[in-house]
């Protein structure tokens, strides 16, 4: 049977995973800043993207959704492992992606990743300090398009 204090920390760890995809989605990049620990590595390089730092990764992602007015980072399965302050959270990711083509063209497109995140309890609450991004699927993006 979990703690009180365990479903607290799940129910604060789930919030700061939504979080995340709302600060992506919305482009809201000091929102994205306060998800992550100061030293958090981010690497999405299996799906066309980097390894860095927190600001870093802002840079990347401006310019790779540069061309994407509108995504939907909608999580689903997710597996929480929790040990004190320490966290790891396995989350299975499905994303539609308007792409600007063009002259008033647009092509929505589909991707799916699996994230595999460790978090930290910080002063501030639960903190990602890794996220690693594995098993990348795509659907009907276009053969030219690249993050």
């Amino acid at each position: 049977m979990l703690t009180l204090q365990q479903l607290s920390d799940r129910a604060e760890i789930s919030d700061v995973l939504a979080r995340y995809c709302f600060a992506v989605d919305d482009r809201d990049w000091d929102a994205y800043r306060t998800i992550f620990t100061a030293d958090a590595v981010i690497d999405d390089v299996v799906t066309g993207g980097i390894r860095s730092g927190v600001e870093d990764h802002i840079v990347y992602l401006q310019r790779a959704l540069s061309r994407i007015p509108l995504s939907q980072h909608s999580i689903s399965t997710t597996l929480i492992t929790l040990d004190g302050d320490r966290a790891d959270a396995r989350i299975a990711c499905t994303c539609p992606l308007d792409l600007d083509l063009g002259e008033g063209e647009r092509q929505v497109f589909f991707m799916g990743v699996e994230y595999r995140n460790k978090l930290v309890r910080t002063p501030d609450g639960w903190r990602i300090a890794e996220l690693i991004e594995i098993r990348p699927w795509v659907h009907n993006m276009p053969k030219d398009f690249a993050f």
